[in-house]
């Protein structure tokens, strides 16, 4: 187990999150997220001022209670707007709000969301002041190193100084710059080169501002290494392929990780009482297929979820417990 310092009570002044995801970030993997770190702070997807206030709100931002701590992301360019959105999502227990200013997806710029909006400084700092002036919720700010060729250190630390005056004093970077032409938002993960060290120089600029950095953070000792420079980590894609990682997270808060046959009883017993409420569990699977990645068996597991015609909870059941005995992970 990885020694921490100042890591024996669970005050322990680093942070560890689970990005927002399009599609996966949803109540259900939420749920399950929530089932390997109650210290984690949870993201939902990206929810639009204009899907808030004009659709359903209460299916979009309703949610279980054991997902606390829970930040809503919010994606939208209207002042007035976001602060509107800011109120409600007060008004539905949010820990925090989160505005995007990194996602890079040709819809979203359509809808002057997202990446783009780096390039307007001032226009964020007045929804960030706007939502401050609606909410007593802290408001953060999601954002890139850069957009296109605007990439350089002084155009983010500008971007940041700028957004600060609004009173934000909560930063999560991703430390590539979003291309904002010519790459798909899967190529914008995977193309720009990441540079950690802006980030890291942001937090020497700024140590009043609680830095957190995010991008191609995958096992527990990055997370280790990003956190002796840096106050919090963001895990996108391997928290959802890899969900044991947050589990062993919990070294970072002083305390042991929990078992694969732990979150499996839990997960059984999550799935049962979702079954007696009359949900239909096929629906939810497909965010459970990483549970025993990198264990003989998990193949067998994620055939079993994804075959939804034969799919019962009591083969869900046989099928995890057969992969606990392969593994010898299952104490009698």
């Amino acid at each position: 187990m990885i020694n921490f310092q100042n890591n024996q009570n669970n005050n322990y002044n680093k942070r560890i999150s689970l990005a927002p995801m399009i599609d996966w970030t949803v109540r259900e993997f939420r749920d399950f997220a929530r089932l390997f770190n109650p210290y984690i702070y949870l993201y939902t997807e990206m929810i639009s001022t204009s899907a808030i206030l004009k659709g359903d709100t209460h299916h979009l931002l309703h949610y279980n209670k054991n997902q606390h701590p829970l930040v809503l992301q919010l994606g939208g360019s209207c002042p007035e707007e976001m602060a509107k959105c800011a109120k409600i999502a007060e008004n539905f227990a949010y820990d925090e709000i989160n505005i995007n200013v990194g996602c890079p997806s040709d819809r979203v710029q359509h809808n002057k969301i997202g990446a783009c909006l780096m390039a307007e400084p001032r226009l964020v700092f007045t929804m960030a002041k706007a939502m401050r002036q609606n909410t007593d919720k802290p408001i953060t700010i999601k954002h890139r190193i850069g957009i296109d060729t605007f990439d350089s250190y002084e155009f983010m630390k500008n971007f940041v100084e700028t957004v600060m005056e609004a009173g934000i004093r909560h930063f999560i970077v991703h430390a590539r710059s979003a291309w904002l032409k010519g790459l798909s938002p899967k190529e914008n993960r995977e193309i720009p080169p990441l540079r950690y060290e802006y980030v890291y120089q942001l937090k020497s600029d700024f140590p009043e501002l609680f830095i957190e950095i995010n991008g191609g953070i995958d096992n527990l000792a990055q997370i280790t290494k990003h956190l002796s420079y840096v106050d919090g980590v963001m895990i996108g894609r391997a928290f959802y392929h890899q969900p044991m990682l947050m589990g062993e997270c919990m070294q970072i808060f002083g305390q042991k990780p929990p078992s694969y046959a732990e979150i499996f009883d839990k997960l059984m017993k999550l799935l049962e009482t979702q079954t007696k409420q009359g949900l239909d569990i096929k629906s939810s699977v497909r965010h459970y297929l990483g549970l025993f990645h990198g264990l003989d068996g998990a193949r067998i597991w994620r055939q079993t979820l994804s075959d939804k015609k034969t799919l019962t909870l009591d083969k869900l059941h046989l099928t995890g417990e057969k992969i606990l005995q392969i593994n010898q992970l299952r104490n009698f």
